[in-house]
């Protein structure tokens, strides 16, 4: 089967960001587009179970009757599944995408993502769920498990589409981030956009000929591209970059280069998502 782009819909937020940026990267590497929705049957939020509060007597009763609701609500959510999925399908022919598919599962978005990783080229995904709080520095416990059990790139959205026209890549030289600097050179995805190379750091030998490989790694496959060794605090330093230069889409790692693994991701990794007002792809 041919790989495909995977968006994960659901009813928050970010649902129009997914549909559209997912429009965007499907036409741009002329791939077919599956919107994804999935009925989670036993969420993390489920109301507590009060049936042993009641007497004996009545307590088969009300158990049948919580039966009951469990399975209209699962009809509830799979309609609105349903619907939902028309509507994403509907608003991506708009934007240009030819015959987007759609599925409909039953699980967990973790679960289902891993089953369909043969089929899948890139994952899209808001930055927060339905179910999620909505601090803007929260982070959807989804998105944390679909980075961590997933090996596709992911790329995690914002509410609102803005087509990139500036693109950085986060790159500490480690194999992550010079396969992601191979990937940006060839990809369709990335023609015709800016690419910038920040690394973070001293201005050593080593760190020079990093940026030096990267820049050069892009200019011969026709980019234009520049780069900048900073020292600082990684994020801020990130942070400040992509202010001074109008970036709205960023490439990271989602492992660092230090030999010490974070639960989910490197932290560097964590934070610049948990605060980020643009897309971001994570490369595994």
């Amino acid at each position: 089967m041919t790989e495909q782009v995977m968006a994960a819909i659901d009813g928050s937020q970010f649902s129009e960001g997914v549909c559209d940026y997912a429009a965007w990267a499907s036409r741009a590497l002329d791939a077919p587009l599956t919107f994804l929705h999935v009925v989670d049957n036993h969420p993390q939020t489920a109301e507590a179970d009060l049936s042993g509060n009641i007497g004996l007597g009545s307590r088969e009763h009300l158990l049948e009757e919580l039966a009951h609701l469990d399975e209209q609500r699962a009809k509830v959510a799979q309609e609105q599944g349903r619907l939902m999925l028309k509507a994403a399908s509907e608003r991506a022919v708009e934007a240009g995408v030819v015959e987007p598919r759609t599925r409909q599962r039953n699980g967990t978005l973790v679960e289902t993502l891993s089953e369909l990783e043969d089929e899948t080229r890139l994952v899209v995904l808001g930055k927060r769920g339905e179910t999620a709080h909505q601090d803007s520095g929260h982070l959807g416990s989804n998105l944390e498990r679909v980075v961590r059990s997933l090996h596709r790139p992911i790329l995690m959205v914002p509410a609102t589409f803005k087509r990139p026209e500036k693109v950085m890549i986060a790159f500490d030289g480690s194999k992550t981030t010079r396969r992601g600097v191979e990937m940006l050179a060839k990809s369709p995805l990335f023609d015709g956009i800016p690419v910038h190379v920040m690394i973070v750091g001293a201005e050593t030998g080593d760190n020079r000929s990093q940026l030096d490989w990267a820049l050069t790694t892009l200019h011969e496959a026709g980019h234009v591209a520049e780069g900048e060794i900073r020292a600082g605090e990684v994020e801020e330093t990130l942070r400040a970059y992509k202010e001074q230069h109008g970036i709205d889409l960023v490439v990271m790692g989602a492992y660092g280069h230090s030999r010490i693994r974070h639960l989910l991701v490197g932290s560097t990794t964590t934070a610049v998502l948990r605060k980020a007002d643009m897309p971001v792809l994570l490369l595994r």
